[in-house]
């Protein structure tokens, strides 16, 4: 190669690798360009057949997806499109609303696609809550109180069901627990099966929802017996489903 074809080819060499960089400057400065993606969680982890997924006020949900540039910063409006590939829902490509058509035994995908990057999340599909019940309306806990781990009570249950026979449960659906009376406020509170506060819970496939109380023997009054009160409640499209409050009541008697 002469001096002149190699001082060319050396030119084009470096005016290449500029143009590279500069490309890939422009795309990645660009506050405008998307470099990751965050799909927010559902409120609720299940839409009820021949409806829209909704939150627990019967609000319609829209999904929400945000993106981020390079800097951190979001990027507003997100340029995102939904698509499920599973049967039992239709999703809007350009709102994400979620709308379910027949039940299935897997929970469904939502993918929200912005540019090359996707993010997932996903949806029970559930029978319309028409009845809440007590499984156990009355339980007791013999409490101790030397001994802590003793003063933890069982679940107070409740069950929700669809149609006429109440026969067929409902799965994945939220229930709202709430204590209603007890003798000190610091006396008893809700927890969840890992003894963490909680005052929701979700239907299992039985559509069993329930919560347990943890209790505090030094805020008890001068009776030997107590007892705490708990109501239940579900809602559909924001309305009482029927039975709603069921009333839940734990007997607390010191361990002999």
């Amino acid at each position: 190669m002469t001096q002149s074809s190699a001082r060319r080819a050396w030119v084009a060499a470096i005016f290449a690798v500029t143009a590279v960089v500069f490309a890939c400057t422009s795309i990645s400065d660009s506050s405008t360009a998307v470099l990751s993606i965050q799909f927010d969680s559902l409120p609720t982890p299940a839409v009820v057949v021949n409806d829209t997924l909704r939150d627990t006020t019967g609000a319609i949900v829209h999904p929400v997806v945000r993106a981020f540039n390079f800097k951190g910063g979001e990027v507003v409006p997100a340029p995102v499109w939904f698509q499920s590939p599973d049967s039992g829902i239709t999703v809007d490509s350009a709102t994400g609303i979620i709308v379910a058509d027949s039940l299935r035994s897997s929970s469904a995908r939502i993918i929200a696609t912005v540019g090359k990057l996707q993010a997932i999340q996903r949806v029970d599909v559930t029978l319309r809550p028409d009845l809440i019940a007590a499984v156990n309306a009355l339980d007791s806990l013999k409490y101790s109180v030397l001994d802590t781990t003793k003063n933890l009570s069982g679940q107070l249950q409740v069950k929700l069901t669809h149609g006429v026979s109440n026969d067929s449960a409902v799965k994945s659906y939220i229930v709202s627990f709430a204590i209603v009376y007890q003798s000190n406020p610091q006396l008893g509170e809700l927890v969840n099966d890992n003894n963490k506060l909680s005052s929701v819970d979700t239907t299992d496939a039985n559509g069993i929802a329930g919560r347990k109380i943890r209790m505090h023997p030094v805020f008890l009054g001068s009776s030997a017996v107590d007892s705490i009160v708990v109501n239940a409640t579900a809602r559909y499209r924001g309305t009482p489903v029927s039975g709603s409050p069921v009333r839940l009541v734990l007997l607390l008697k010191p361990l002999s």
